[in-house]
């Protein structure tokens, strides 16, 4: 694997009882990118996520991270390698406050328990982490509110800032902008930019504004294989990608 790759899938494949979900799918990820993975409804955008994270097992093909073959990996094993999907398992606790939510996530990259039995002042050792990330992302002036009062989009920010606090080296992300008002959609769209510079993303996204401002390169795929692959203005013009995704009125 060439070294500005990251991640590759060689003929990865997912069939249900017959039906083809992902079928052939051979995808470069290039080290500090942003790759775009889109699609029409069906077209295995989230199969071929939950295969890269191993919470779905491929029928066949391979998986390489970093040049290595993780095909077979636990999720928690590809997670402490580096490769971390957010909004699935970050650690969003609705009872505790923003800021003990990203002090976990800091404890969880720290290798140990969760340490709820340990000193106060242990803990209080986190907390100038914990709220840099806070600041980062947005959140500083809500820090002792519990996570479950915060507004949709700002649990979303919240969201991004445990992950960080793992510090993967990238980050896969599923709908990172789905049912946001504009206001938000714009604020975590800057999030993902500033997470991606000094990190790779890969992102499944339905909202093309948020594609074609911050990908680098976007593949597309249909009915589960892939059908284009390049930059924005190049995909936007293919005449399959016009007949199979734009042509749905998605913008």
């Amino acid at each position: 694997m060439p070294t500005d790759v990251i991640l590759e899938t060689v003929g990865l494949t997912k069939e249900f009882r017959g039906f083809v979900a992902v079928k052939d799918v051979s995808l470069r990820v290039r080290r500090g990118t942003i790759h775009a993975l889109i699609g029409p409804n069906g077209a295995g955008k989230t199969t071929c996520f939950n295969l890269l994270t191993h919470f779905l097992v491929p029928t066949r093909g391979r998986i390489t991270f970093n040049g290595r073959d993780i095909t077979g990996s636990r999720p928690a094993d590809i997670a402490r390698q580096g490769l971390v999907r957010s909004f699935q398992i970050s650690a969003v606790f609705p009872h505790l406050t923003v800021l003990e939510n990203v002090r976990i996530a800091l404890q969880r990259r720290r290798g140990g328990s969760f340490d709820f039995w340990r000193s106060q002042g242990t803990l209080d050792a986190l907390n100038g982490r914990a709220r840099e990330l806070l600041e980062a992302v947005g959140l500083g002036g809500f820090a002792g509110l519990q996570a479950v009062e915060l507004p949709y989009g700002r649990k979303r920010a919240l969201e991004i800032a445990t992950t960080l606090a793992l510090e993967p080296e990238m980050l896969l992300l599923d709908e990172p902008t789905a049912g946001m008002t504009h206001e938000d959609v714009d604020r975590i769209s800057a999030l993902i930019k500033q997470a991606a510079a000094n990190r790779t993303v890969l992102m499944v996204e339905h909202n093309l504004s948020v594609v074609a401002n911050l990908s680098d390169t976007i593949t597309v795929l249909a009915r589960g294989e892939i059908l284009a692959e390049g930059d924005y203005a190049a995909v936007s013009r293919n005449p399959d990608v016009i007949q199979a995704y734009m042509g749905q009125g998605d913008g």
